[in-house]
């Protein structure tokens, strides 16, 4: 296997959930902003912004919204939008129509876009040896969030990050081994959870910082429990509330 030092970074990432008292420094802030403005973009579309909370009301809302204390906390944190409204705006200012910006199909390359932003930065992130941790969190509740972050029609935050120097050093979280996930020409149809059996302890080893005293479940306990079982959410909002910024109407 290649090492260097890109690939280890990569290789050893880990999530970070407590940081320093410090704030990303001017020239920080530049450097992840031009590597966002850098990624790749499908059609050169540039369907994709960033926004940088520092507003302490805010963040304390999009804390609540989250239900993470560290969101918001120390260090600096970032939401990653699709933005299609942008491009909406070109074309009515120059007396065209919202031709396929309502699409599904535009939003999908947008979507792509904005991870594809997400992980540049990200990356960019750990090579200044600073920290991050994504928020998914930041669409438990899709219609409070819009409200918070004042977004218009046509723009929908997809990821959080909040982006700091490490105050933790937490454990490498196993993965699934490479022949579960990674395929040659075809996918196999043949999986059987028990082959799962030596993966499953190794995940049972591994202590989550969040709850230090306590060991997680096994992998296949994690994807029969709470997470995947039928119950509402606020998540079950996200299509109406694409649909009322004006999102995926075709």
């Amino acid at each position: 296997m290649i090492h260097n030092s890109t690939i280890d970074t990569q290789l050893n990432h880990k999530s970070i959930r407590k940081f320093k008292d410090i704030t990303l420094n001017h020239e920080q802030l530049e450097t992840l902003y031009t590597v966002f403005s850098r990624t790749a973009t499908s059609m050169f579309m540039q369907n994709a912004s960033l926004l940088h909370i520092t507003d302490e009301a805010k963040k304390q809302k999009i804390q609540e919204l989250c239900g993470q204390k560290y969101v918001g906390a120390e260090g600096d944190l970032f939401i990653f939008i699709v933005d299609l409204y942008r491009n909406q705006q070109i074309r009515k200012q120059l007396n065209k129509d919202d031709g396929r910006v309502h699409t599904t199909d535009i939003f999908f390359q947008a979507m792509e876009d904005t991870l594809l932003a997400f992980q540049n930065v990200a990356n960019a992130v750990e090579s200044m040896d600073l920290g991050y941790v994504p928020l998914g969190t930041i669409n438990d509740h899709p219609l409070q969030m819009l409200k918070t972050l004042d977004l218009p029609k046509l723009t929908f935050p997809v990821l959080g990050m909040q982006v700091g120097v490490p105050d933790q050093e937490p454990q490498l979280k196993p993965r699934l081994p490479l022949k579960f996930i990674c395929f040659e020409d075809s996918y196999p149809k043949d999986f059987d959870v028990k082959d799962l059996k030596d993966y499953d302890q190794v995940v049972t080893t591994y202590y989550d910082l969040r709850d230090s005293n306590r060991r997680i479940d096994s992998f296949t306990k994690q994807i029969t429990g709470a997470k995947l079982n039928n119950h509402e959410t606020d998540r079950d909002q996200l299509v109406k509330e694409l649909h009322q910024q004006e999102l995926c109407l075709d």
